[in-house]
């Protein structure tokens, strides 16, 4: 993380740049601007925005939401952002850099229902893993952004329908998908799918915490494996980007194979997929793996 005086002066930087390009540039031309914290709050503002707004990224794709840090770049996109969509306490950079920004801001927890998961202190920010939820925050958004943008309101409150009515289908064929498994129980490597479990009727086995970095105790560790034993679970869920090394030990040693599942927190440079087409793999290796039919 960058000290907070390296940080302020990056978004202060940042500020006076972006007020010098809107004075160069013609404002009745330009669309207006969003900024997004991470993946899917991004794809999020793309499906409601379509061609009406521009939309930026905060986190390189790549990245790890938890790890990522703000470029000159991002950082004037947030600054001068007319709505900024982002969740609080995931990415402490945009944290520290959030009240930089002139324009209006939206709060992901202030839609969606957090949880506190087993064991843990801290909420869990992986809402968007139920569509639900997801939609929720969607709806929150565009309201911001409509009155932001009342000329094209109307756009983009149609095109958060289309948006709602897919993320229904999403949930509607998770819940078919999921209803008859013979095994209800998922080892993963970090505590990211308890939403998951909630709305679908899984058990959660996290080796490690809500941090995707946390390093479980040989006694956690022997837990998870127990667990695993007893509850015959086939395949330890790996995660795109984070070491699989752990899940490969304990897969190892329970004899078991790994299997990939992702938390949509983020995607690689080279994705071909999208929010909704990575949530129907999931299902789709959730429901080969726990004999779902």
């Amino acid at each position: 993380m960058k000290a907070p005086g390296r940080l302020t002066a990056l978004v202060l930087t940042a500020v006076l740049g972006a007020s010098g390009l809107a004075s160069c540039a013609d404002d009745s031309s330009s669309k207006p601007t969003v900024a997004a914290s991470f993946y899917p709050l991004a794809w999020v503002a793309e499906q409601v925005t379509g061609d009406r707004a521009t939309v930026t990224n905060l986190t390189n794709p790549g990245t790890e939401p938890h790890d990522a840090e703000l470029t000159v770049d991002q950082a004037t996109a947030l600054a001068s952002a007319q709505v900024v969509l982002y969740e609080k306490g995931l990415q402490p950079s945009i944290d520290a850099a959030i009240a930089n920004t002139s324009g209006e801001t939206v709060e992901a927890s202030e839609f969606a229902s957090l949880m506190t998961p087993k064991g843990e202190t801290n909420t869990d920010p992986h809402f968007w893993l139920d569509p639900t939820q997801l939609s929720k925050v969607a709806e929150g958004f565009t309201e911001v952004l409509a009155k932001a943008d009342p000329e094209n309101a109307d756009y983009y409150r149609a095109r958060f329908g289309l948006l709602q009515r897919r993320l229904a289908e999403l949930d509607r064929d998770w819940q078919r998908g999921l209803r008859q498994c013979t095994n209800r129980t998922i080892i993963v490597t970090h505590n990211s799918f308890e939403y998951v479990g909630q709305r679908y009727g899984l058990t959660v086995v996290p080796i490690a915490g809500l941090a995707p970095d946390a390093e479980p105790s040989t006694k956690q560790l022997a837990a998870v494996a127990k667990q695993g034993k007893d509850a015959q679970v086939t395949a330890i869920f790996t995660e795109p980007l984070t070491s699989p090394a752990l899940a490969d030990t304990l897969a190892r040693q329970l004899g078991i194979k790994t299997a990939v599942l992702d938390p949509v927190e983020g995607v690689s440079a080279d994705a071909k997929g999208d929010y909704i087409s990575i949530m129907r793999s999931n299902l789709a290796t959730l429901r080969s793996v726990n004999g779902c039919s």
